[in-house]
């Protein structure tokens, strides 16, 4: 259409994205999402919506982007629960790796940053931890871990995946944090064996 700049979207939000990963909700103003995505402001509220509304598109795209790696990792928890949890770890380090993305964690940058997020905003931080446990019961207990057992694990192989995220904006080395991972499947093959 003549006239109307075009731009794609896609770009605009994995740019958006980006930028709260990188600085936080907090220190993200609309000035800098204009910067990172190329759009002026009207352009990003008549597009991409205000400062919560596109922090929340870019929330749901992390989550979407990671959980299906996340899901994909943990599809052979059933045969081989103690490979898929390692799989599982691996789609973080391999995050933490990536020289094209931020360090650490968008989901728990969001969580950390509830104090000044909107309400329904927290309230979708807090869902995206919460589906990660969801996720990692399930796993363990197809695996063959117990009710008690895989919602015990479920809770600490999620804080282990998420202080991953916070140590490696500490720049402690990937040979470290695969130690950490180390302590958390040996514990694991242990309560596997213990309920085999």
């Amino acid at each position: 259409m003549a006239g109307k700049k075009q731009f794609d979207i896609d770009m605009a939000l994995d740019a958006a994205m980006i930028q709260f990963w990188r600085a936080g909700y907090a220190d993200t103003s609309v000035d800098d999402l204009s910067r990172a995505t190329g759009l002026n402001r009207s352009s990003i509220y008549s597009s991409l919506g205000d400062k919560d509304a596109l922090f929340m598109r870019c929330l749901e795209r992390y989550a979407a982007r990671y959980g299906g790696k996340f899901d994909a990792a943990l599809s052979c928890a059933a045969d081989r629960p103690l490979a898929a949890v390692r799989a599982f770890f691996d789609v973080t380090l391999e995050r933490i790796a990536d020289p094209d993305v931020p360090d650490g964690c968008l989901v728990v940058q969001s969580v950390l940053a509830i104090p000044v997020l909107s309400a329904s905003v927290a309230v979708r931080a807090k869902e995206a931890v919460g589906f990660q446990r969801s996720r990692l019961r399930a796993a363990l207990k197809a695996g063959g871990l117990n009710d008690e057992a895989a919602e015990t694990f479920a809770i600490h192989i999620a804080a282990v995946n998420q202080s991953l995220a916070v140590m490696s904006r500490t720049e402690v080395g990937a040979e470290q944090l695969r130690a950490i991972v180390d302590v958390t499947l040996d514990a694991l093959a242990e309560a596997l064996d213990a309920s085999g």
